[in-house]
């Protein structure tokens, strides 16, 4: 390790000198550089993180004076590589001036691939509301480049956030045209169910039974298999309990669901939020009464 940090140092030192001293414009940059990455490599080793990271973003700036900006976005990538060891918000901004240059140079599948890596990162530090900015981006990316799979991977990344977020017509409309598409593809198609229940699940937090009404004749106007599924009868049996302000029956469909297909981590809140309103109300009934 204190082997590697120090050819790393002398690497270093190295490419300074070149920088400062007097030489060919283009060979005094490329000569740098190459010093510069075999110091990166060797912080690396040492496992220095933030100084192989810092060194990544010098490499980057002479690959920007020889006009090799492909090289100078890669750069800004190895750095950010290191930085997510030890410094997010640092990684997120050299994968930001990453995807700005393969931007600039029309790399736009590159572009999106690092815009999902930043929303990946926010994600991983729970930061739901930047994540959703950058799963959207990359999504609108990924769709310009017609990679379908993947754009809808984040697209449902939005609409898992965007309901977190209380925004529930934006979830709505992503799940609703994700179910769309993939009811003309015989690899998704068993997953269309599965969209609509999400749909279902965003429309029933709004509290507008008549919307989920509405919603679940037009799912079964487009696909007729959808009236027969153990979906299709939750959301139905759901919406008639919340018109009936009737909190024991919520409670017993959503159980009996779930004993059959337990529940994920993202549905259960989103329920409680449904049952927690509903039981405000029942309370409100009862006090009216007294």
């Amino acid at each position: 390790m204190a082997d590697q940090l120090s050819k790393a140092e002398e690497f270093e030192k190295k490419a300074e000198k070149k920088l400062a001293g007097w030489g060919l414009f283009g060979s005094k940059y490329e000569d740098a550089a190459d010093l510069f990455d075999k110091a990166a490599n060797s912080f690396k080793l040492a496992k220095s993180w933030d100084r192989a990271g810092a060194t990544y973003l010098k490499l980057a700036n002479c690959h920007l004076k020889l006009e090799s900006k492909h090289e100078a976005a890669q750069a800004q990538v190895d750095a950010a590589h290191c930085y997510k060891k030890t410094n997010i918000n640092e990684a997120v901004s050299c994968l930001d001036r990453a995807v700005n240059i393969f931007c600039d140079i029309g790399r736009l599948s590159m572009a999106a691939r690092y815009l999902k890596e930043i929303a990946e990162l926010y994600e991983s530090e729970q930061n739901i509301d930047q994540a959703l900015v950058y799963y959207e981006k990359s999504a609108d990316f990924f769709q310009n480049e017609e990679v379908t799979t993947t754009a809808n991977q984040c697209k449902q990344k939005v609409a898992q956030f965007a309901a977190q977020l209380e925004q529930y017509q934006k979830s709505i409309e992503i799940y609703e045209e994700i179910a769309r598409q993939s009811l003309n593809s015989n690899l998704l198609k068993y997953g269309v169910k599965g969209h609509r229940l999400n749909a279902g699940i965003c429309q029933l937090c709004k509290e507008d039974v008549v919307a989920i009404t509405n919603a679940l004749e037009r799912y079964q106007e487009l696909d007729p298999t959808f009236s027969g599924t153990r979906e299709c009868r939750l959301l139905a049996d759901i919406a008639a309990a919340i018109d009936e302000e009737d909190v024991g029956k919520f409670t017993d469909v959503v159980k009996e669901f779930d004993s059959m297909t337990p529940l994920d981590s993202w549905k259960t809140p989103l329920f409680l939020r449904v049952k927690e309103k509903l039981k405000a109300k029942e309370l409100e009934e009862d006090e009216a009464f007294t």
